[in-house]
């Protein structure tokens, strides 16, 4: 249904990201995803600051141990949700509603699937692939229970992700933010009841987890089924487009198949760190959770220029494509070496929060020492996937991604950490993978991007 102007079918939250000024729709886009990534982190965080102060430092170092095991399952299916993002803006751009509603209903009914099977399969393997990363017999029993039971909840996980990127094609960030801020709460109130008054340790923090995500599922599956704008969703439509669907696969298999390989390489550091003992495990867990707010700012910045660059290419306006990469990498360096900088600073405080045990401080603050100076490098590194994810490359990203990130990352614990077996070996490979890979990416883009936005400008 071309013809159909953006304007006459808009709410008052969207974006029309083609028009006007970039650098103030960029921050206005930008600012809330941070606010949701914060509050997204701070339920992770409520659990472990639950239950290192009140449950002591084995069930701390069980849930600090699962982020790398459920990334490595849930990533490659969470990146059709980027596919999703990509394709509805895309199709916002250019106006046409008929193949823009083709492909919003295509997504939930995915997520509903992928997020039972994804489920099923997570509940299952935890204990199975839990064993393959050694994880020491003091923390593996609540490891597992923590897994199975946060797997309990992915249909719902899966169903909030891709509603929420249906509202950030649009350029509705604001929404998502407020849902998170109530489901946040329910989290937080869930882990004290939970652990500190019926002593539930892990299994508390992971129904307060699972409770907290039906919860933004809920709303925002309801702000759909309301909405008076062209994102409305209709039950009765729900069902597979297989346009729609092979072109969500082209954009969105390749990000994440990219996100589970990145996982793998995390996998086989946190297995590196699990040599190290629980101490290590909880200090290192304390630490990248701390670092996750950092970096969930900085990756507004990929979202942003994923979905404005999908929105501009729809309209044909590959000069506001360029523009928008080069804002966001200003933007992303400013904001990664900010609070880079500042939370290392208060690194010890901050993770004080969390546990007392000067060991774990101690052990934390190894970690924050080598990624929080350099975290902006992996800043870099997103905004260049995000503005060629946006122009249409899929492949090339994630090759690049695996090859210069995950498989440097590797290859380093095969070889450099495998000689010189310490903790700063370890994280050393960090910054070296965010910065080789980064470059690469530059490369690519001034060849072949800048080749196809030509092309289009011609055509």
């Amino acid at each position: 249904m071309k013809g159909f102007h953006r304007k006459s079918g808009r709410s008052r939250y969207e974006i029309d990201m083609t028009e006007g000024p970039l650098l103030p729709k960029i921050l206005q886009f930008s600012l809330p995803l941070m606010l949701t990534g914060v509050l997204q982190l701070l339920y992770n965080a409520a659990d472990v600051i639950v239950v290192g102060n009140f449950a002591g430092h084995t069930a701390l170092a069980a849930v600090s141990s699962t982020g790398s095991l459920i990334n490595l399952l849930v990533n490659v299916f969470m990146g059709l949700s980027v596919g999703a993002s990509v394709v509805i803006a895309r199709h916002y751009g250019a106006e046409d509603i008929q193949r823009m509603r083709k492909a919003e209903h295509t997504a939930i009914t995915l997520a509903l699937f992928m997020g039972i099977g994804v489920g099923i399969m997570g509940f299952f393997l935890a204990r199975p692939m839990l064993l393959w990363m050694d994880s020491p017999a003091d923390v593996i029993d609540g490891a597992s229970l923590y897994v199975q039971i946060y797997f309990l909840g992915m249909p719902a996980n899966m169903l909030y992700n891709f509603g929420a990127a249906v509202l950030r094609a649009v350029g509705d960030t604001r929404r998502p933010l407020y849902y998170l801020t109530i489901s946040g709460l329910v989290n937080i109130a869930l882990n004290l009841l939970l652990v500190i008054v019926f002593r539930m340790a892990v299994a508390g923090v992971a129904i307060a987890t699972v409770a907290s995500q039906v919860v933004s599922m809920v709303l925002v599956m309801l702000c759909l089924l309301r909405s008076h704008s062209t994102i409305r969703l209709e039950i009765r439509e729900c069902r597979l487009d297989g346009p729609s669907v092979k072109e969500m696969v082209s954009v969105g298999l390749p990000a994440g198949i990219q996100g589970s390989l990145f996982s793998i390489s995390n996998v086989l550091i946190q297995s590196s760190v699990n040599s190290f003992g629980s101490l290590v495990i909880a200090g290192n867990g304390v630490a990248s959770n701390i670092e996750g707010f950092v970096y969930t700012c900085m990756n507004a910045q990929h979202q942003a220029c994923m979905t404005f660059a999908s929105q501009n290419l729809g309209a044909g306006k590959t000069d506001r494509v360029r523009r928008t990469l080069l804002c966001c990498l200003g933007i992303v360096t400013a904001v990664g070496l900010g609070t880079g900088l500042l939370v290392r600073a208060f690194g010890a405080p901050l993770m004080g929060l969390y546990n007392q045990d000067p060991e774990v401080i101690a052990k934390g603050l190894i970690r924050m020492s080598i990624i929080l100076p350099t975290y902006f490098l992996c800043g870099l590194m997103d905004v260049m996937v995000g503005g060629m994810r946006g122009i249409g490359f899929s492949v090339m990203p994630m090759i690049v991604s695996l090859a210069g990130a995950c498989g440097l990352r590797i290859l380093w614990i095969m070889t450099i950490f495998a000689a010189h077996p310490t903790l700063e070996i370890l994280y050393i490979s960090y910054p070296i993978s965010w910065g080789v890979t980064f470059a690469i990416h530059m490369v690519c883009y001034l060849t072949a991007g800048r080749k196809r936005l030509a092309r289009i400008h011609a055509g």
